[in-house]
């Protein structure tokens, strides 16, 4: 039996990355992404019927390791300015959250 490896951007991006550029700029999945939340796209990852669980479980763990990677392999169609606009939002978003980590400290 031949076992396929699961690449989290490559298969991602040829699965999901479509359908998430192909609408307006959605800012609340990008701040989902930020803060860990890949439920969404487990789901979808999930519903595929490509992988099993362990290589979805594997895909969420390393998503929320390093949420960029969830939103950089969702961008890889995306055009230059749609990529500025979400590369525009992850750092605001990364502002607040060392604004909010510098005042708890």
């Amino acid at each position: 039996m031949n076992v396929v490896q699961l690449n989290t951007g490559g298969y991602v991006a040829a699965l999901l990355s479509l359908d998430f550029v192909d609408g307006a700029f959605r800012g609340d999945a990008v701040e989902c992404i930020h803060r860990g939340e890949v439920d969404e796209w487990a789901f979808a990852l999930a519903r595929t019927g490509l992988f099993g669980n362990r290589a979805v479980a594997e895909a969420v763990q390393s998503w929320r390791d390093d949420p960029r990677s969830l939103l950089d392999a969702l961008l890889t169609d995306a055009d230059e300015v749609l990529r500025k606009r979400y590369d525009v939002a992850w750092q605001a978003l990364d502002r607040v959250a060392t604004a909010s980590s510098a005042a708890y400290a």
